[in-house]
């Protein structure tokens, strides 16, 4: 039963962190860009749910997802767009220069410490079935997070923007040249990308309670990992890294001993430089990385 019991934790840990691989595989996936103002993403929804508390929660939920999704169109607009054709270090830097000035707004705007809030915290009870203790929470995290993706297939497989953003995905230069509209198809990946990090802030903020401006570091640094673990570009491997490092990182906090679990962090990274020095180009390749 424990090894069920963690199992279980270890997916539903997965799903948050495969769905905040997949910002970041997406955006990537598209322009090559490392965007790492997608932890703010994740910041700024915990944010908007501690501004709008005391309404009904699926307003603070419709709220939190729209803002997001906006500031993440106002990112690509106002910050990428312009340095579209620019080289990889230089987008990456723009991402941190994006990060940056997103996080000490809200620092400026809010301050430094914690604060609570009250966001499904009834979501905190515990379903009980054949021995096992189950949070709601983290039932809810795994149905929504295997409904997104499979939204996702569904959207680009179906929709003539998906098969254009896949097309892009493969070969942006070619695509253009077709008759793909380039500014579309960005912005519609980073309105998926903050579509996607906001339902990861209502989760994070449904099982701390709390919103500070650092809560998206930790986050982008875990999808950024799991997303090179499944081979960057690749969107099912970033979701495949997601669950692996929910997996790793549960699996550790279980089973090592007592006095080594405050270091469980260092045992992950440890493992998967391991893992790149034996697999460098991740667990999934795209066919277009193959050809370069």
């Amino acid at each position: 039963m424990i090894v069920i019991q963690n199992l279980i934790d270890a997916i539903s840990l997965g799903s948050v962190y495969a769905l905040a691989a997949l910002g970041i595989g997406l955006i990537f996936s598209i322009m090559r860009l490392i965007n790492f103002a997608h932890g703010e993403l994740i910041m700024v929804g915990g944010f908007v749910i501690y501004a709008m508390a005391g309404n009904p929660m699926i307003v603070m939920a419709l709220t939190a997802i729209i803002v997001v999704t906006i500031l993440a169109l106002g990112m690509e607009r106002i910050a990428f767009r312009p340095l579209r054709k620019a080289s990889p270090p230089t987008l990456l830097i723009a991402s941190f220069a994006v990060s940056y000035l997103v996080q000490h707004s809200i620092l400026m705007t809010f301050g430094s410490r914690p604060m609570g809030v009250d966001f499904l915290s009834g979501l905190g009870e515990s379903i009980e079935f054949a021995g096992l203790r189950v949070p709601l929470l983290q039932c809810i995290a795994i149905v929504v997070t295997v409904a997104l993706m499979v939204g996702l297939v569904v959207f680009f497989r179906a929709s003539r923007i998906g098969v254009q953003m896949r097309a892009a995905a493969e070969d942006f230069t070619m695509a253009r040249l077709l008759g793909v509209k380039a500014d579309r198809v960005i912005a519609v990946a980073f309105a998926l990308s903050g579509i996607l990090a906001s339902f990861v802030s209502l989760y994070l903020v449904a099982q701390t309670g709390t919103v500070s401006y650092k809560m998206g570091v930790n986050m982008v640094l875990i999808a950024f990992v799991a997303s090179v673990i499944g081979g960057m570009g690749s969107l099912t491997g970033a979701a495949l890294g997601g669950f692996l490092v929910g997996i790793v990182s549960v699996s550790l906090q279980a089973y090592l001993p007592e006095e080594l679990r405050p270091y469980r962090d260092a045992f992950v990274f440890l493992l998967f430089i391991a893992f790149l020095l034996w697999r460098p180009q991740g667990l999934l390749v795209r066919r277009a990385s193959e050809r370069v």
